[in-house]
């Protein structure tokens, strides 16, 4: 089975996370496709927008916590190779240079949450939920985008505490652009990209391109690399909550690690 399903219709190409027994949780495989197809489609000529979505019923659980175990006991400038890659998933998608949509159901969490958000437009079903928990055991956001698309308060809430909002609170603060319901996403998602497609496909590389610049003028690019730098450091560091959670994880699994960890904050996500 594909970990990366891609489908062309028309002038819009639709491709979708598979991996719906592990919530499209991110592997290596996953990110090595992603990396090749975006490359791959950003020169293609006939293209006017580019659709992100997952299958079964999330968009994505985050990075997989179960792949690379040996990483927990790595240096910071393994884990800087390591990250640099992931990096390079979501800023490709920023980079992409046509319109991208992200269809969003279910979680939409940690390194998949940063997928979204560098997406030009959001759409999410009413189940949606978004946030960045890995914070929770000790890790931290790979790609720091979250500020220029929320602003900076909401931000430090979501990364200092880990929780997740709800679609229509994600609505309300920017990070998406619409709610629907579930059997209205498809449709959404199709009628935006249409009305999309019907602006010339120079007009929306070049408007994406001002966009782009415009929010690196603010400083997006120096935020995120600065930001590889710290978390290289901050997952190679000693982190007492980290070695609990990954010693629950190896003994019990990694649900139960994730109740152990949720149930510090009062709250099970």
């Amino acid at each position: 089975m594909a970990v990366l399903e891609i489908e062309r219709r028309g002038s819009v190409v639709q491709l979708t996370l598979n991996r719906p027994d592990k919530l499209n949780a991110i592997n290596n495989e996953l990110v090595d496709q992603l990396l090749k197809t975006l490359a791959e489609l950003a020169t293609d000529d006939g293209l006017a927008a580019l659709v992100v979505t997952g299958s079964g019923k999330a968009f994505s659980a985050g990075f997989d916590l179960a792949e690379d175990p040996d990483l927990n006991r790595a240096d910071s400038a393994t884990w800087h190779k390591m990250l640099n890659r992931d990096v390079a998933v979501t800023m490709a998608l920023w980079e992409f240079p046509l319109p991208t949509i992200a269809a969003v159901r279910g979680w939409c969490l940690g390194g998949a949450c940063e997928l979204a958000m560098a997406c030009d437009i959001v759409i999410a079903t009413e189940d949606a939920r978004f946030g960045e928990p890995e914070v929770r055991y000790g890790s931290g956001p790979t790609t720091l985008i979250m500020p220029f698309v929320i602003g900076q308060k909401k931000t430090n809430e979501l990364l200092y505490t880990g929780d997740t909002i709800s679609a229509p609170e994600a609505e309300q603060i920017g990070l998406i652009n619409r709610v629907v319901s579930a059997d209205l996403l498809e449709q959404s998602v199709t009628d935006i990209a249409r009305r999309i497609s019907c602006t010339p496909s120079k007009v929306l590389a070049l408007t994406k391109l001002a966009i782009r610049r415009a929010y690196e003028a603010k400083g997006l690019r120096a935020a995120v690399n600065a930001n590889l730098d710290i978390s290289a450091i901050l997952n190679s560091a000693t982190v007492p909550e980290r070695d609990r959670f990954n010693e629950i994880a190896q003994s019990e699994g990694l649900r139960q690690a994730f109740a152990w960890r949720d149930q510090q904050y009062g709250t099970i996500l």
